[in-house]
């Protein structure tokens, strides 16, 4: 009993210290996201950090216009962005869930 006890603790370590390489690595994964039209693109990380914002000329003249687009491409880029760390963080959670009767309806 008590080496499966310390086997398990190992396993929760071992996921935990995935789950920390996983965080590090989804900050060096870039999402581009665009307006329909292309006039204006978001380059964020996986962890929802804003890289670049790129906006077209024509924009710039309609502050109402930018206003829409950037609320609108900041949101599907950080949907996106969220859909991609919750997938990845998942993965390792479950690889490293030790087998506990029980537990199963926790997955």
């Amino acid at each position: 009993m008590f080496g499966d006890m310390m086997g398990m603790m190992n396993k929760i370590k071992e996921t935990q210290e995935k789950v920390e390489e996983t965080k590090e690595r989804l900050k060096t994964v870039t999402i581009e996201e665009k307006s329909s039209d292309e006039l204006l693109k978001v380059t964020i990380s996986a962890t929802r950090e804003i890289k670049n914002i790129s906006v077209a000329d024509e924009l710039m003249q309609d502050k109402e216009q930018l206003e829409d687009y950037l609320v609108l491409t900041l949101n599907k880029a950080i949907s996106r962005a969220s859909e991609i760390q919750e997938t990845e963080l998942a993965a390792v959670a479950k690889d490293g869930m030790p087998d506990i009767p029980g537990l199963d309806q926790f997955k």
